[in-house]
């Protein structure tokens, strides 16, 4: 027998079965039958995880605005609307001529406006080739550039002639901003917007607003939620019924619970908000709601209400694989409760630690909405977090873009605070042993 194998025959038999299996698993290879069964869970991470991501990122290269008919639709290169251009020239052309008429009597402005109509004609017959469809980048500047210089000569010549019977004189610079629009230029901006982010002081705003929200609740909700786990680990008569209760705020979904905070902060007739002023937290019960700090703080305080139930129940999952029969020995040692707390409690509830603070972190992160419920980011956007911004930009201004930028932004922000928990706190999420 060779000393390797004598070295695996002399240990215990639960060893030898568990290095023997272990190496049949690290030989053997996923078949194409196991690849089927983990098929359908790689189809539903790649379509609800990983395309969105990447769609996200394809339009943080546009500045694509819905809002915007020229830039409501990614395009690399600009594109020529002939309809539009027809038309609206055509319209040019009438109104010059009915105020023609009417300048008739005046043999100076009749030269005039026949020569601005010459030039129109020309403008029209010029661009009236180009079909509807893709436009190149000299095509588009010279639509522009003889658009401007037209839009010029016919603003000079009614500055020149002043009459108040040119009724279309009002008209005509909408007709040649609707002549603008028939060229819809490329929005692609490459990695504009991620250099627009390092102006936007808002955006450094809201992500201070976020990182304030995040660190505050998180800690607060850490503390509590340890003090919660250890009541509830603890063999006690209508402990059934603490676990129960304990849990209810966290049941309740997020909105349900801002809109009911929302009452009790009121400032004429919150409950809350008039205890708080009353002990001198506040200086009058409307400054809950409508004062910077006083939002930031009611936003917090629901936050810690609501989900400190859930760090309880992970810490609470962590103190219930602890082995008894430490306490017991610390105890037989003359170790007291604090002793015991730091020394063994703490160190071996580490990894549940890890999940339960990183967990809550990104959740508060990304808070959208208790917030959008309880403050929608007010008053003056003290309480705007970045998914309150992002979902402004995205939703209300329409413009997915740099809206895409924020939300990637975010991204890149998350993957930090996961990177910086695991190493700083130097435990393993996921243990193969």
């Amino acid at each position: 027998m060779s000393k390797g194998a004598h070295e695996i025959s002399a240990r215990p038999l639960f060893l030898q079965i568990d290095i023997w299996t272990k190496g049949i698993i690290m030989k053997r290879k996923m078949t194409f039958k196991q690849f089927l069964f983990i098929l359908p869970l790689l189809v539903i991470i790649a379509i609800f995880s990983i395309w969105p991501i990447i769609t996200s990122f394809s339009y943080t290269f546009f500045d694509y605005q819905l809002n915007n008919v020229q830039k409501s639709k990614l395009s690399f290169s600009g594109s020529f609307n002939a309809k539009t251009f027809q038309e609206n020239s055509e319209y040019v052309k009438i109104f010059l001529t009915d105020d023609a008429d009417i300048a008739a009597n005046n043999k100076a402005a009749t030269n005039d406006f026949a020569a601005v109509l010459a030039n129109v004609q020309s403008y029209q017959k010029e661009f009236k080739g180009i079909p509807t469809g893709k436009l190149t980048a000299a095509q588009s500047a010279a639509f522009q550039k003889k658009t401007a210089s037209l839009k010029a000569e016919v603003d000079s010549l009614y500055q020149k002639y002043p009459n108040e019977a040119f009724e279309n004189r009002k008209n005509l610079p909408m007709i040649f901003q609707e002549i603008s629009k028939a060229v819809e230029p490329s929005n692609f901006i490459g990695l504009s917007g991620y250099q627009k982010i390092l102006s936007d002081t808002r955006l450094f705003s809201s992500l201070w607003h976020t990182l304030f929200f995040t660190i505050i609740s998180v800690f607060f909700e850490f503390v509590a939620g340890l003090g919660l786990a250890m009541i509830m680990n603890k063999a006690i008569r209508g402990i059934g019924i603490i676990r129960t209760g304990a849990l209810i705020p966290w049941a309740i979904p997020t909105a349900v619970s801002a809109l009911m905070w929302s009452y009790l902060y009121d400032g004429s007739s919150g409950i809350i908000s008039h205890i708080f002023a009353a002990v001198g937290f506040i200086p009058s019960s409307e400054h809950m709601l409508l004062s910077g700090m006083g939002a930031m703080s009611a936003a917090i305080l629901t936050d810690i209400w609501k989900t400190t139930p859930y760090m309880a129940l992970l810490l609470l999952a962590g103190l219930q694989v602890i082995d008894r029969g430490l306490y017991e020995s610390s105890a037989i040692d003359g170790a007291g409760k604090i002793q015991t707390f730091f020394k063994i409690t703490l160190p071996l509830l580490k990894p549940s630690i890890l999940v339960a603070v990183l967990f809550r972190t990104l959740d508060a992160f990304r808070v959208y909405d208790l917030i959008a419920v309880l403050t929608g980011g007010g008053p003056g956007g003290s309480t705007e977090t970045l998914s309150i911004y992002a979902y402004k930009t995205m939703f209300s201004q329409t413009n997915f873009g740099y809206g895409s930028v924020i939300v990637m932004f975010m991204f890149v922000c998350v993957l930090i605070i996961a990177a910086l928990f695991v190493k700083v706190l130097g435990a393993n999420v996921i243990s193969t042993d």
